[in-house]
């Protein structure tokens, strides 16, 4: 896991190698959406990018994690399937009502039953590599979400660039990034931790939570302002010192998000001390992302650490997929 995590720069350099070398068809658009389907380390590279150009997109783009698509998906959407596995049932299931639907179909994987039928359908795919924790392949899966939304016009913005930039960035502030996320594991060791940020980069907040869950064996929650202003903070009469706050902050949040997180930390703070705000750093705001998702994923490596816990051990969720397999 360790050197996983530690490649995640050069992984991004290779994707972008892999996106300009795929082959994909002609736009059958104009689309009227854009579905991205997918589920855990497969599905949160969606997540990241939907939000990361809801900004410039000239449609709609959702997010589907499930076995169900929404009813308005037909002929003139484009569908993202994205299973690093190939073999993600909830997905599969979404990619076939896709086609039944009509929909334009895109895969992102590494092999599985869902590369087998892209082939044998002659469907639209790109191959990244495999053999990997799907969460610690972040970097091909987010980065194919580009290309593809590139190549058929939902966007039009230089991420190649931003996502190479940031990628230089990261190579070059290794040491200090592996710093900043172990002394924030020390913060959250022992502790309950939630996570915030401006709802424009809520999906941050949740790729964090996710390799807490699943490296540090942690449970975490998450919320994103200025929503959890509306309800959560109410909640916060039932805090306590058990419990550390982390925020995720960036210079380009809403100026009225920045006033309310100054406010929520008020009343975090009578609760608890443990208030941690963790600042981007970058270019741009993609590049920005990138970087509090490799300093999180580096958190939750040290705090595994701390905890003495094997990063790369997800017993149970082979054990229901085990007993899920035996019940088809």
């Amino acid at each position: 896991m360790y050197e996983l995590i530690r490649d995640f720069p050069d992984q991004l350099d290779e994707a972008i190698t892999i996106g300009q070398q795929a082959k994909l068809g002609a736009r059958k658009g104009p689309y009227a959406h854009v579905v991205i389907t997918g589920l855990g380390g497969s599905g949160i590279g969606g997540r990241i990018a939907a939000q990361a150009v809801a900004h410039e997109a000239i449609c709609p783009i959702e997010v589907y994690s499930n076995y169900y698509l929404p009813g308005y998906v037909g002929k003139h959407t484009l569908v993202i399937a994205c299973s690093y596995s190939g073999n993600t049932e909830e997905t599969l299931a979404a990619m076939h009502q896709a086609l039944e639907k009509g929909a334009h179909v895109v895969c992102i994987t590494s092999g599985g039953a869902m590369l087998e039928e892209a082939k044998a359908k002659g469907l639209d795919h790109i191959v990244i590599p495999g053999g990997n924790p799907p969460r610690t392949m972040l970097a091909y899966s987010l980065t194919q979400q580009f290309f593809v939304l590139s190549h058929f016009g939902i966007i039009h913005g230089d991420f190649q660039g931003s996502i190479a930039k940031a990628a230089g960035l990261l190579r070059n502030d290794q040491e200090a990034i592996k710093a900043a996320g172990e002394d924030l594991a020390r913060k959250l060791f022992g502790k309950r931790a939630v996570i915030y940020s401006e709802a424009s980069t809520e999906a941050v907040c949740v790729r964090f939570r996710q390799q807490l869950n699943e490296n540090s064996k942690e449970l975490c929650w998450h919320h994103a302002i200025p929503e959890m202003n509306h309800n959560e903070l109410v909640g916060w009469a039932g805090g306590d010192k058990g419990i550390a706050v982390v925020i995720f902050r960036h210079k380009d949040d809403h100026e009225r998000s920045q006033i309310r997180m100054e406010i929520n930390k008020e009343v975090f703070a009578k609760y608890t001390a443990d208030i941690h705000e963790v600042w981007s750093q970058g270019d741009d705001r993609l590049g920005r992302q990138i970087y509090l998702i490799h300093l999180g994923d580096w958190a939750s490596w040290y705090l595994a650490e701390l905890k003495g816990v094997d990063p790369t051990e997800i017993a149970v969720i082979n054990m229901l997929k085990g007993k899920l397999a035996g019940m088809k």
